[in-house]
């Protein structure tokens, strides 16, 4: 028995406790992948082949191989945490600016970077899919992808076209004697006023005033007169034509509920904004009172609403379970700004080891399979969340033991076979 064969043995006993002290090691690593050594026979082989009575030559260490099984997800309280839920690796760039250098990675733990880059804690970038818009229905460039900067953006103004007001009026009032004047409060009823929006984001005060009309034994009607101004100059305000007509009209059957119009919206004429800013005029197409009604209780609002948007600052991040960023802003909007770009190989195994639990492409891992979170086998995203190694420590504490008890067991043969080796000489 040569000292050869019992030394291959102590040396993948060796490896096998290096291999087993990593996974300890890197127990409470981020997306780490345990590994575990493979072993292979030896044999020594002559001109007339290998004899059946052969005892071998020891063992040698084939493979340290990579088991890519899914991890536990721990929950954070940081949306930029991320957790693939399947299959997958997030694919990375080298930094903002040298994005044609990839590695791949299962440890979401991002963060903005000084610039608004989302990238890891060694600075590699993560790579999204370039939006084609604003919103998830615009879509995005799938196969285009880039690093994507957040605290660059500003949440972009919108200009209001639509407003929702759910009055009642009360059904005990009456008509004023005197025509409706706005700055004359005893030529109407109520009123109430609602901040609409230009363009550009600035505000302006739409008002509503109410004036009872006519009754008939089923019918009562209400006419309702729409002023614009300025909240610099609330007192110069500028009356805007409802249907074509100076005021549009309401009317409530003989159960308080509203008839007319139909829809009950008026489109309102445009409002120029003075003095000119550069913002659009203001056109509301739609001014919605359904589900106001004319009881016998007080003037009341019930609901106010409209679509327009002053400019925002950015407020927080969200990621949505398909990998959508949205940047909130303080203005209540939202805006899409990419779609994590995910990426699988035809052998995960292959892959070469790149060290800070990232990989990289290699001979044997073939080629790239890029796609999108919950699609064609590509796993969901979890926000707020990230994959915890998948090392079982009281596994990995036995295999140690055993490691241990195989290193031993090769260095008693060795002491054996000096022993023989001195007896020999001693003859």
């Amino acid at each position: 028995m040569p000292f050869t064969t019992a030394l291959s043995g102590l040396n993948a006993a060796a490896n096998n406790l290096a291999v087993t002290g990593n996974n300890i090691a890197n127990a409470n690593t981020v997306g780490f992948k345990r590994s575990r050594s493979e072993f292979a026979d030896v044999y020594a082989t002559s001109l007339g082949g290998v004899s059946n009575i052969t005892p071998g030559s020891g063992v040698r260490v084939a493979n340290v191989a990579q088991q890519f099984n899914q991890g536990n997800l721990q929950f954070t309280d940081n949306n930029l945490d991320l957790a693939i839920s399947g299959e997958g690796f997030f694919t990375l760039a080298k930094s903002p600016t040298e994005v044609n250098d990839l590695s791949y990675t299962r440890a979401g733990e991002f963060k903005l970077d000084r610039e608004g880059y989302l990238v890891n804690n060694r600075g590699a970038a993560l790579l999204v899919y370039a939006p084609n818009g604003t919103t998830v229905a615009d879509g995005f460039s799938v196969g285009v992808t880039q690093p994507v900067q957040i605290n660059t953006l500003t949440g972009l103004p919108l200009a209001t076209d639509s407003a929702n007001i759910v009055v009642n009026v009360n059904a005990n009032d009456v008509t004023p004697a005197t025509t409706f004047d706005p700055d004359n409060s005893a030529t109407y009823n109520s009123q109430t006023s609602v901040t609409v929006y230009d363009s550009l984001g600035s505000p302006h005060i739409l008002t509503t005033f109410f004036v009872k009309g006519p009754s008939t034994a089923t019918t009562t009607d209400w006419f309702v007169h729409h002023y614009m101004s300025d909240p610099r100059t609330p007192s110069a305000r500028t009356p805007l034509l409802a249907g074509g007509s100076a005021a549009g009209t309401l009317t409530f059957d003989s159960g308080g509920r509203l008839t007319s119009p139909a829809n009950g919206t008026f489109a309102l004429s445009s409002y120029t904004i003075t003095p000119p800013t550069g913002a659009a005029p203001i056109s509301i197409n739609s001014m919605n009172y359904t589900g106001s009604t004319q009881v016998q209780q007080k003037f009341s609002v019930n609901a106010m609403s409209q679509n327009g948007l002053p400019a925002g600052r950015l407020t927080g991040i969200d990621i949505d379970d398909s990998g959508v960023i949205f940047a909130r802003f303080s203005n209540g909007g939202s805006q899409t700004v990419g779609k994590v770009a995910l990426t699988r190989f035809p052998n995960s195994n292959g892959l070469a080891k790149l060290g800070d639990t990232s990989w990289g492409q290699a001979a044997n891992s073939g080629e790239p399979i890029r796609g999108e979170a919950g699609s064609n086998n590509f796993g969901a995203i979890q926000s707020g969340a990230l994959e915890a190694s998948n090392v079982d420590l009281a596994a990995q504490l036995v295999n140690l033991i055993v490691a241990q008890q195989h290193y031993q067991a090769n260095a008693q043969t060795i002491t054996t076979e000096n022993q023989i080796m001195q007896a020999i000489l001693n003859i």
